[in-house]
């Protein structure tokens, strides 16, 4: 299905969220400890929710189907992505706090932020190795990888990106590429086996990986 209306809806609210508030420093922070991830991914759309995690995924990369500037952060125990309408200067392998409203975002649960704050540079997030069929709502927006044999030619999804799919023993997923990400999916063939990193996604009614750049995406021997 193509990346039409409901994304540029979402788009279109975006807009009209308030501005962010990027801090410089923790004293600035909401007071107290902020839940787990995971337990705040158990509350319901439209609660108000405050979030410590490290930024796994550059701000923007995935703009050209998120319709938004935002970027996924994780904790231990699960990931989220923070649907921005206002660029940061955040970076993979920053703590950042951030309060802001619980929100659907076309199957996706994301965080529409009111403040963003940064609390300084942390130990970049490592993906973790799955098996496909695991790439599902318990890894949603967090970072997995991938190894499957490419069983679709890549689809011209332009200009929200391409797509195509992998499959391994346990099932297959679609792959997302996003036109800011620079990946070039023109030597992407069926047939071929390959490494795939990103951040895990869903879109409407299915699960996918949203590579962040080149780097995650490798053909294998």
């Amino acid at each position: 299905m193509m990346r039409t209306t409901l994304r540029r809806t979402v788009g279109t609210t975006l807009t009209a969220l308030a501005a962010l508030t990027l801090g410089a420093s923790p004293a600035s922070a909401a007071p107290g400890g902020a839940p787990p991830i995971a337990q705040v991914r158990t509350l319901a759309a439209g609660d108000t929710v405050t979030v410590v995690g490290t930024v796994t995924t550059p701000p923007g990369a995935f703009a050209s189907s998120f319709l938004d500037v935002g970027f996924g952060i994780q904790d231990r125990t699960a990931g989220i992505y923070i649907s921005a309408s206002a660029p940061t200067d955040v970076v993979p392998g920053t703590s950042v706090r951030v309060t802001g409203s619980l929100a659907d975002q076309s199957g996706l649960l994301v965080v529409r932020p009111t403040s963003i704050v940064s609390l300084g540079p942390v130990d970049a997030v490592a993906p973790r190795p799955v098996v496909v069929r695991v790439v599902g709502e318990s890894t949603e927006a967090s970072l997995v990888t991938v190894v499957g044999r490419v069983t679709s030619a890549v689809v011209d999804d332009l200009p929200y990106g391409y797509k195509f799919t992998v499959a391994d023993r346990s099932g297959e997923t679609t792959v997302f590429v996003n036109t800011q990400t620079g990946i070039d999916v023109s030597t992407i063939r069926d047939g071929q086996t390959l490494r795939v990193t990103g951040m895990s996604s869903q879109y409407e009614d299915h699960y996918e990986i949203d590579p962040r750049s080149p780097a995650d995406v490798a053909v294998l021997p």
